[in-house]
């Protein structure tokens, strides 16, 4: 029997923090389960099982993971743009390295799904950026795809604790931030 007032956002709510905590490849459905003190079963209920689960955990960190950039790049142009906007996007990387993980490789399930509106909204905000530089709309899949790569790239390996040497990360963070800016400016 479904627990009492357990809805589907609290099991994806649930799902996501768990995700967090013990990694988005060890998230069970009977983990899962023990966590919100139902048996597996009962998330029958709010889930049609893990594939399902796993596209909502998705579709709920896209989100979140568009409204932290949005929100950093308001106002912003340039240099500021681009520095709030990785900024923003390693924080978020690094507090939720498990529901991040769930938004790579994720597929759509058609043009109304909610993780390809909120995808389209990231992909959007980072184009916006790039708007700001006078990036091409010819150039602009690679410029996205570029900026990605390195956003992804440096937050998922310090989230998995891949900065083990002296040099410290903050700065390594400001000079990747400085090269991508200086890149980005008209020759």
């Amino acid at each position: 029997m479904p627990r009492a007032g357990l809805t589907g956002v609290d099991v994806v709510a649930s799902a996501a923090g768990l995700a967090d905590e013990v990694g988005y490849g060890s998230l069970t459905m009977g983990l899962l389960a023990g966590r919100l003190g139902v048996r597996p079963p009962s998330l029958y209920k709010h889930v049609d099982g893990l594939a399902d689960l796993q596209h909502r955990l998705a579709t709920l960190a896209m989100t979140e993971f568009g409204d932290v950039l949005r929100d950093a790049v308001q106002g912003q142009a340039g240099l500021d743009a681009l520095t709030a906007m990785m900024t923003a996007a390693r924080a978020y990387v690094t507090a939720h390295p498990g529901r991040y993980t769930a938004t790579t490789g994720a597929g759509f399930d058609g043009p109304d799904d909610p993780l390809l509106v909120a995808a389209t909204r990231v992909v959007n905000t980072i184009a916006a950026v790039l708007r700001g530089y006078g990036v091409s709309d010819a150039e602009m899949t690679h410029a996205i795809r570029t900026i990605r790569c390195t956003l992804h790239g440096f937050a998922m390996l310090e989230a998995s604790g891949g900065f083990r040497w002296d040099a410290d990360p903050d700065q390594s963070f400001d000079w990747m931030i400085g090269f991508i800016d200086r890149g980005l400016r008209p020759a």
